[in-house]
C-alpha cells in the first residue's frame, strides 16, 4: 500500500535531460534535484510527445497524445472535453491547483456554444486546464508583457521595483557597463545580472507561492503543479546566478559539418530561423549558455528550499514527487536554436518521481526503460488508489518501478509529434497550414521521423548515439525505414479517439441487445 496522499508536480520549461550533475553534465550544480534522483528513481530515456510548450503540457495534462488530444501547438485550444489531471485528482478527493505556467488556451468557442460561463467554478476549470488557478503565470503570453495586474508584477512592486512591468524591467532586464537598463530578450544581453535580486526572481517566487499554499492546504489531499518558467528564455538571470558559469564550464556543441551540408529540406528550414543562426554561432552561443545554466542552478537552490520545507512540515512522509520539463533546448546542437523537431536534445527531458517509500529506503534508482509524459497521469492515480482507465488514458503508470519492478510487457518504443504550421519554416518550404506535421518513433536501436511531404530521417542510436548520420535516404536502408513508417501507421489507428465510453460498459452491451429488447433481423 502506498502511503502517498498528495502531489507535487515539479515541471521546468525548457530544460534539457543532460544539464542536471545527476544525468552526466560535469560542471551543472545541482545538489538538491540530485538528492531528489538518489531517493527515488531516475528514467534516463523520458520523452515528451510534443516538442513545444502548450502541446507538450497538453500530454503531460491528459496523459494523451498530441493526435489524440488536439492541440497542436501554441494557442490551440484543448478541446472543451478533454479529461485531465485535475479531473482525475478531483474523482478522488483530491484538490488540484496550479501555480505557475501551463501555456494552456481555453477552447472559448466551445464553452460559449454550451453556455458555460468563463467565471462560473466550472468555467474556470475548463479554462485553466482543469487546474484551480491558484496562481497562474505563464510569463511570456503577450498579453501579459504590459499588465500591471500580474500578480507578480503587484509582488514586484511591493518590493521597491517600480514601473507598470517590473516583470520585464526587473526580473528580465540588467544594466549594462553605462548603467542603462538592457532587456534579457537580446542573447547579448544575457551575461549581465538582473536587475531583480534573487530572493525575488521568478523562480525564488513561485516557490515561496506553493510552501504558502501546501501551508493553507494543511492535512487536505492536494495536487500541486509548481510550473516553473525558467530556464526559458528570455535568458538572464540574477546574482549570484548570473556569472556562476563561465565558457569552460559548456559542453562542446554536438554538431558536424555534415550536417550543415546536406540537411533535410525540415531541419534545413529550421536552420534558417533567427534563433538557429545565433547559436550556431560559436561566440554568441558561449555568451548564452552560462546563464542558461546559472537559472538552471537557482531552480536547484529553490528545490531545496522547497525540500527543507516539506520536511519541516511532515509532507515527505505522505507526498509523491515528480521533477521533469516540458521540452529541451538546442543551445546551437546540430545547428539549431530553439526546441520542434525531435533530435534528442529537444525531446529528451529529466524525469525524476520519488515517492515517500523510496525516500525512506534512500534506494535511488537509475531506469533506462523507454518512459513518455504521458505515463505521469495514470501513474498519479495509481499512486492515490484509483481505477485504470484504459479507454481514455494512453500512458502507463510508473508505480512498477519505484516498487522496484519493471513490467514484462513494457513499451518498445516512445512517440512524438510537432506541427510547424506557424514557424517561418512553413514559408520557407511554401507549405499549407495543413502539410506541416511530423511524426518519431525512437525505439532501442532507431529513431525513425516521417514529416508530410518530404524523405524520412533515420539515425542509427547504438551506432551514432549523437545523431550525426541520418541513414533515412540510403538505399540500404529503405526496409528499415519502411517497416517504422507502417508502425507510426499502425500506432495512429491505436489511438483512443472513443473515449467517451468505458470498456465495462462495453462488455456490458456486447451481444445481448435481445435481451435489452433490441431485435436484429429476427424472424
Amino acid at each position: 500500500m502506498s502511503n502517498t496522499r498528495n502531489i507535487l508536480f515539479i515541471m521546468c520549461d525548457q530544460l534539457r535531460a543532460d544539464y542536471l550533475a545527476c544525468n552526466g553534465h560535469p560542471t551543472m550544480k545541482t545538489p538538491h534535484i540530485d538528492k531528489l534522483a538518489d531517493g527515488g528513481v531516475n528514467f534516463t530515456r523520458a520523452y515528451v510527445q510534443a516538442p513545444v510548450c502548450g502541446s507538450s503540457r497538453m500530454c503531460f495534462y491528459t496523459g494523451r497524445y498530441m493526435f489524440t488530444h488536439g492541440a497542436t501547438y501554441n494557442g490551440v485550444p484543448l478541446n472543451v472535453g478533454q479529461p485531465t489531471l485535475g479531473d482525475h485528482m478531483r474523482e478522488l478527493g483530491v484538490q488540484t491547483g496550479l501555480i505557475g505556467k501551463t501555456h494552456m488556451a481555453a477552447d472559448r468557442s466551445s464553452m460559449e456554444r454550451l453556455g458555460i460561463d468563463p467565471v462560473s467554478k466550472n468555467g474556470v476549470l475548463a479554462s485553466q486546464c482543469g487546474f484551480e488557478p491558484w496562481e497562474r503565470d505563464d510569463g511570456l503570453h503577450p498579453d501579459q508583457y504590459t499588465d500591471p495586474n500580474l500578480p507578480y508584477n503587484q509582488y514586484l512592486r511591493s518590493k521597491g521595483y517600480d514601473g507598470d512591468n517590473p516583470w520585464h524591467t526587473a526580473a528580465n532586464s540588467g544594466r549594462d557597463e553605462n548603467g542603462e537598463l538592457q532587456s534579457g530578450w537580446l542573447l547579448r544581453n544575457a551575461h549581465l545580472k538582473a536587475e531583480v535580486s534573487a530572493e525575488h526572481s521568478e523562480t525564488a517566487y513561485m516557490t515561496n507561492q506553493a510552501m504558502e499554499k501546501i501551508s493553507a492546504l494543511g492535512d487536505t489531499p492536494w495536487c500541486l503543479h509548481l510550473s516553473y518558467i525558467k530556464p526559458h528564455w528570455p535568458y538572464i538571470a540574477p546574482a549570484p546566478y548570473h556569472n556562476m558559469y563561465s565558457e569552460a564550464d559548456i559542453l562542446v556543441a554536438n554538431r558536424s559539418s555534415a550536417e550543415k551540408e546536406n540537411p533535410h529540406p525540415v531541419v534545413d528550414a529550421f536552420m534558417g530561423h533567427e534563433e538557429s543562426i545565433n547559436f550556431s554561432d560559436e561566440d554568441k552561443r558561449k555568451h548564452v549558455i552560462p546563464a542558461y545554466m546559472g537559472l538552471i542552478t537557482e531552480i536547484d537552490d529553490n528545490i531545496g528550499r522547497l525540500m527543507t520545507f516539506l520536511e519541516q512540515q511532515g509532507r515527505l512522509e505522505d507526498t509523491l514527487i515528480v521533477f521533469t520539463s516540458d521540452h529541451g533546448d538546442y543551445l546551437g546542437d546540430h545547428w539549431l536554436g530553439e526546441k520542434e523537431l525531435f533530435h534528442e536534445e529537444s525531446i529528451r527531458v529529466p524525469m525524476i518521481v520519488s515517492s515517500p517509500e523510496t525516500r525512506v529506503q534512500k534506494k535511488g534508482t537509475v531506469s533506462e526503460s523507454l518512459v513518455e509524459a504521458i505515463d505521469l497521469v495514470p501513474t498519479f492515480i495509481d499512486a492515490l488508489g484509483g481505477e485504470e482507465k484504459p479507454h481514455l488514458l494512453e500512458g502507463r503508470s510508473l508505480l512498477p518501478f519505484l516498487n522496484g519492478e519493471t513490467p514484462a510487457d513494457w513499451r518498445k518504443a516512445v512517440f512524438s509529434e510537432v506541427d510547424y504550421a506557424w514557424r517561418g519554416a512553413r514559408l520557407s518550404l511554401a507549405l499549407s497550414p495543413d502539410e506541416t506535421r511530423g511524426y518519431m518513433i525512437r525505439s532501442e536501436k532507431w529513431k525513425y521521423i516521417s514529416f508530410d511531404g518530404f524523405p524520412p530521417q533515420l539515425f542509427d542510436l547504438e551506432n551514432d548515439p549523437n545523431e550525426l548520420e541520418d541513414l533515412g535516404q540510403r538505399n540500404s536502408h529503405a526496409e528499415i525505414c519502411k517497416d517504422h513508417e507502417n508502425r507510426i501507421n499502425l500506432w495512429i489507428r491505436k489511438r483512443k479517439t472513443r473515449f467517451t465510453v468505458r470498456h465495462d460498459t462495453i462488455e456490458e452491451k456486447t451481444d445481448n441487445a435481445r435481451e435489452r429488447g433490441i431485435f436484429f433481423g429476427v424472424w
